[in-house]
């Protein structure tokens, strides 16, 4: 009697373990996911302080060269945070397959690559979000160079 108790012990630890498993699986994926939009927040804050910093040099000194200028590195701050978008939806997809019960996942895995076909960076990079906040920096540096050049 006391084997089949710890065998039906072992088979309700076994299943609590892949339980555990799984939690802490979600929570190492949770910070990843974190992480990355925390970076998207600051490459967002970054991007509005260099913009602002060139509408403000460009406008002292009546430049349009370093107005135009800005849009340089307002594209790559826009390309990089596209980049930074991509790999959060990427880990949110295998977020969601890790925690759905019937969906195979390897324990504590963190590749990405079964998802990529699923979003795309260029969709990333031009989702509405991005475009609504880096179109609008990139509107109001083309004005801005717009009317210094005449």
């Amino acid at each position: 009697m006391a084997t089949l108790d710890e065998a039906s012990s072992g088979a309700v630890n076994g299943s609590a373990s892949l339980g555990e498993e799984r939690l802490k699986h979600l929570e190492f994926l949770q910070a990843v996911i974190t992480r990355l939009s925390n970076h998207s927040f600051l490459v967002k804050g970054w991007a509005l302080t260099l913009a602002a910093g060139f509408f403000a040099v460009a406008s002292s000194q009546q430049s349009w060269q370093v107005a135009a200028s800005g849009l340089v590195p307002l594209a790559c701050f826009w390309f990089l945070d596209g980049l930074f978008l991509r790999q959060e939806r990427l880990f949110r997809h295998l977020y969601d397959d890790v925690r759905r019960p019937g969906v195979e996942v390897e324990t504590l895995s963190m590749d990405v690559r079964p998802y990529l076909r699923r979003i795309s960076w260029f969709e990333a990079t031009f989702s509405r979000t991005l475009q609504l906040f880096y179109g609008a920096l990139l509107v109001a540096d083309a004005a801005l160079v717009a009317v210094m050049v005449r």
